[in-house]
């Protein structure tokens, strides 16, 4: 049995079959106990009044026992002793012991014979018999279950069969429920299916319908939200196989004519063509050596050499490594600290690199008399690195992907304006292998703000039991 369905509907089966049976027989139990207890009881009180009627007629009880073992269940319209006890309508099927005032056996029951005394405990169960206010008799009911006529048989066997028909009706009815739920509880899981096949045959962006709020309404929510993210990561795959195809392209385009014309000597060899080659050559290996510090971050493996360090140092470095670019782009680099700032653990070069990544973004988007800021401050318990421009800013829509690979802001997709595509991607590779977040904020034609956080090492609380100690 391998379907879900089916074996909710033997579970639900299963389930109201025992439920129906256990039910039926504490039901059947009960009714049979209060029935025999109830005929008892009824029987009882009948014997209890016929020995009241042949007290108050022959004015004692003696030999009562024999007329009661005369007639029996016997009954005929003159069954009186003396003619005056009126006829009853029930007979009796049980036979009940009676004993005088005084605890001695009048009529005997099972272990006790005429004339026998029963004990006290014995006499307290029983059944008195009283007239004008005083006990005359004890009725002694014996033990075990009432002896049913038959009409009283039939009534029970009619429960019985009553109790049987409702746990087969209870167990159909339960068949039907278990296949209405059964397809409702699997319908979600079946869309769920017929979804992923169609994902793993290559389509992707699959959505569901989502029912319910419960733990299938939350799985069809999580998974609409991986198709969704799956169908994201394949256009940005696609886009980023394109992007690296072009990247790769125009220099080596570049390249590849300026030797095809050198070995024609179409052209002359000079020191400027040859500086130009090698230019276009750097822009290939800096592609390359991207690439690879995203592929180690992507598997875990980014090396980090790891050291105390004077956040100041760090922003000191980046400022003087790009202090002449900004000058000839006529742009201010200035850096800004709040107060002193602890030491943190870090790979110096590569977040020295993270943080230049950003200047060489920010100088790039500046215009001539604009500004740059490098600032660094303590915030919630981190250390936050920030780059602050006076640029043109970045639109709203674009924010969400700056930091995916190769997502440029600028359509024009060209390196002069827009970069490779890799820069903000590296930054946030870095930052996530150090343990640190970074974000951005930007607000078209007033700038940008990128802001790195770092974690602070922890430095243990010094207690006045710690001083006593020194």
């Amino acid at each position: 049995m391998r379907s879900l369905s089916s074996k909710l509907v033997l579970a639900f089966l299963l389930t109201s079959l025992v439920g129906a049976v256990l039910a039926a027989i504490f039901v059947r139990q009960f009714v049979s106990s209060q029935f025999d207890a109830f005929v008892i009881s009824q029987q009882r009180d009948f014997f209890a009044n016929r020995v009241l009627d042949y007290y108050a007629a022959n004015g004692s009880l003696d030999n009562i026992g024999q007329w009661v073992s005369e007639r029996g269940s016997r009954r005929t319209p003159n069954d009186s002793p003396t003619g005056g006890i009126p006829p009853h309508e029930d007979p009796l099927t049980i036979r009940f012991g009676l004993a005088d005032a005084a605890g001695t056996v009048i009529i005997p029951i099972r272990g006790y014979n005429l004339g026998d005394t029963l004990p006290t405990a014995l006499l307290s169960i029983g059944t008195p018999v009283t007239s004008s206010g005083q006990t005359i008799a004890v009725v002694i009911t014996p033990g075990g279950n009432a002896i049913r006529d038959p009409a009283q048989a039939r009534y029970v066997a009619s429960t019985d069969a009553a109790l049987a028909i409702s746990a087969v009706a209870t167990a159909g009815i339960a068949l039907m429920l278990g296949v209405l739920l059964a397809r409702l509880i699997t319908q979600p899981l079946r869309e769920l299916t017929t979804a992923a096949r169609q994902i793993a045959a290559g389509g992707p962006g699959q959505q569901v319908v989502v029912r319910s709020r419960d733990e299938l309404g939350v799985l069809a929510t999580q998974f609409n939200h991986m198709s969704a993210d799956l169908a994201h990561a394949n256009q940005l795959r696609r886009q980023m196989t394109a992007d690296i195809a072009h990247d790769l392209r125009t220099p080596l385009t570049v390249i590849s004519g300026y030797l095809e014309s050198l070995r024609d000597q179409v052209l002359k060899p000079t020191p400027e063509r040859f500086t130009m080659l090698y230019d276009e050559t750097q822009i290939l290996q800096r592609l390359v050596e991207d690439l690879h510090t995203l592929s180690l971050a992507d598997a875990g493996e980014l090396p980090l050499q790891c050291r105390p360090i004077e956040p100041i140092q760090i922003l000191a470095h980046v400022a003087e490594t790009y202090e002449h670019t900004a000058e000839q782009a006529g742009v201010s680099l200035v850096t800004r600290t709040s107060g002193p700032l602890p030491e943190i653990t870090v790979d110096y070069e590569r977040m020295s690199r993270a943080l230049g990544n950003l200047v060489s973004n920010a100088l790039r988007y500046t215009p001539s008399g604009g500004t740059i800021c490098l600032s660094a401050g303590v915030a919630a318990g981190q250390l936050t690195l920030s780059v602050s421009d006076t640029g043109s800013g970045i639109a709203a829509e674009h924010l969400p992907n700056i930091f995916e690979r190769f997502y440029r802001a600028d359509a024009s997709r060209q390196q002069e304006t827009g970069g490779s595509g890799l820069g903000l991607a590296i930054v946030r590779s870095i930052i996530d292998a150090h343990g640190g977040t970074i974000s951005v904020t930007s607000d078209l034609g007033q700038g940008t703000t990128f802001t790195v956080g770092l974690p602070l090492p922890h430095i243990p609380t010094i207690t006045q039991r710690d001083l006593h100690s020194f």
